[in-house]
């Protein structure tokens, strides 16, 4: 064998090693998800899961942790009955992982701390602005575009499901900071 050569066996193994660390983070954050449910006045819930939505981007990588977010949100929207959230929840998780990832990368280059703390809460909160805007964005388009109504009033509706949004965000920050310390130092997940 070459110096070139490429050794195959290696590349399938990690691959098949992310896949699988991928599917066992979308599978926390679906139940994360779907366990403990907080109610809201706007008909949806609060939860955890954001939490490990953003342990996904922090500890996968944008790729992975993308697809492990969007996917175990989207399956938790999909067995709770909200369908109209599925491709939504698929696209803004998916984004707060990617956020959440690249946001922590740049502060860890740019900033020298002794702790991963403050890169961790404001990557976090970077992920979560997403997940608040695209929620609101996408509130606004199914209020006043599927249900008819004029702008005005789905931007009105759209403005009451964002405040619940920003302490499910919090929640989330909070659970990736005490757990990324952790999870981090296992080689399984690096």
């Amino acid at each position: 064998m070459s110096d070139t050569t490429i050794n195959t066996s290696n590349l399938k193994t990690d691959t098949t090693k992310k896949t699988i660390i991928a599917a066992l983070f979308a599978a926390l954050t679906c139940v994360g998800t779907m366990i403990i449910k907080i109610p809201t006045p706007t008909l949806g819930y609060i939860h955890p899961g954001d939490g490990f939505v953003l342990l996904s981007g922090l500890l996968l990588g944008p790729f992975w942790g993308a697809l492990a977010a969007g996917f175990g949100s989207a399956l938790s929207d999909l067995i709770g009955g909200y369908f109209v959230y599925v491709p939504a929840t698929f696209v803004i998780k998916a984004l707060t992982a990617l956020v959440a990832y690249f946001t922590y990368k740049l502060l860890t280059k740019l900033l020298n701390t002794k702790t991963a703390i403050p890169h961790l809460i404001i990557s976090g909160i970077a992920g979560e602005a997403v997940m608040v805007f695209g929620y609101f964005i996408f509130e606004i388009f199914m209020l006043s575009v599927v249900n008819k109504t004029t702008i005005s009033a789905g931007i009105i509706a759209a403005l009451a499901g964002i405040i619940p949004n920003i302490i499910q965000g919090i929640f989330g920050v909070a659970i990736a900071t005490a757990l990324h310390p952790i999870l981090s130092k296992l080689n399984t997940v690096k």
